[in-house]
């Protein structure tokens, strides 16, 4: 995809994980069973497999605290005769257990997904007084319970009741606190998301009276490091709650010249009257759609930085952008997920000027 003897770059290596054990602030786990009609287990799908839980006891990517609040909650819905929820039937009540730690501080936010079926037999005050038991090296800061009836297998909330604290907790990353919420976008490895961040901080430079537009922006990190160092940033972003976090986050940080906007980057830009000096793409998996990335290349902006989470995605994006006249300046890779085969990369950008 790159010609490097017309345009040499700079490829900067693979930027380590400085955590590998215990590295994931997130964790979704699912209730079902490990072989038909086995015992209720609550983890991982297996490998390939769409029905069968594998049992998760001592898992080696998340903090120990995360493995007890497991083994509690599988243990007090067996003793509960407590049934999950099956996909085909569409019957049953455990679907989810979703858990949020803080790498600064290690506080805890536990979420149980249930259906409403039958909800009398979940006991939740005594399932809250027991997670409150726990030997726990954190503290639990807040305990949930998301009532979803969706047909969808995803964690979705119909309604989310707290039975317990507060529904965030909070994460500082290179100086700027970021409020976590049961359902927000956060990247899962704060650690190595700090490096991942602060080397893209380095690829936009200097940007003093720069109008930067942060598309894709999430709950707006990226748009929040560079606000300090910009005119304005204005963030786009598809799902609303990430953007309500955003400007949550934006003021918690004071700062004011951050806009967030929510909506399809394809259909938004186009109302944005500010012209940006300089973008930065942080798209989803699947990439940009080739009409918004046409739309992206036509503000003609002298540079871009390009965060990526799927490679083949970003290889396809980048013979677009190449075949109307940019080029890759400098480029790195970011071990976000140690011991799985998945990367960030970070990609450069500078437009022709012929």
């Amino acid at each position: 995809v790159i010609d490097s003897e017309v345009h040499p770059y700079e490829w900067q290596g693979i930027l380590a994980s400085p955590v590998t054990k215990g590295y994931r602030n997130k964790m979704e786990f699912s209730f079902g069973d490990e072989y038909k009609d086995g015992p209720l287990a609550l983890g991982l799908h297996k490998k390939n497999s769409t029905y069968d839980i594998v049992q998760m006891d001592d898992c080696y990517i998340v903090n120990d605290d995360l493995n007890k609040i497991v083994k509690y909650t599988v243990q007090f819905c067996k003793e509960a005769g407590l049934p999950y929820y099956k996909k085909m039937q569409h019957e049953g009540l455990l679907r989810h257990l979703v858990i949020r730690r803080s790498a600064t501080n290690g506080d805890l936010l536990v979420n149980l997904v249930t259906t409403t079926q039958n909800l009398a037999a979940l006991d939740l005050d005594a399932y809250v007084k027991g997670l409150l038991e726990l030997p726990l090296e954190g503290k639990i800061a807040g305990i949930l319970h998301t009532e979803n009836d969706s047909m969808a297998d995803a964690v979705i909330s119909d309604r989310t009741n707290l039975l317990y604290g507060t529904e965030y907790i909070y994460e500082t990353v290179l100086g700027l606190q970021f409020k976590i919420s049961p359902f927000s976008f956060f990247q899962t490895n704060t650690k190595s998301a700090e490096r991942l961040y602060d080397r893209a901080r380095s690829y936009v430079g200097d940007t003093k009276d720069a109008v930067i537009f942060d598309l894709y922006s999430g709950t707006g990190t990226i748009a929040q490091l560079l606000a300090p160092v910009a005119k304005k940033v204005i963030g786009v972003e598809i799902v609303e709650e990430a953007v309500d976090a955003a400007r949550v986050n934006a003021e918690l940080n004071g700062l004011d010249n951050c806009e967030f906007i929510a909506g399809d980057v394809l259909r938004v830009i186009d109302d944005i009257e500010d012209k940006p000096d300089f973008i930065v793409l942080d798209p989803p998996r699947d990439g940009i759609n080739p009409k918004a990335l046409l739309k992206i290349i036509n503000y003609g902006v002298k540079e871009l930085v390009y965060i990526s989470c799927k490679p083949t995605s970003l290889a396809r994006d980048l013979e677009t952008l190449q075949e109307h006249g940019y080029f890759v300046t400098k480029a790195c890779a970011v071990d976000q997920f140690p011991g799985t085969v998945h990367v960030e990369t970070i990609i450069g950008l500078r437009r022709t000027d012929s």
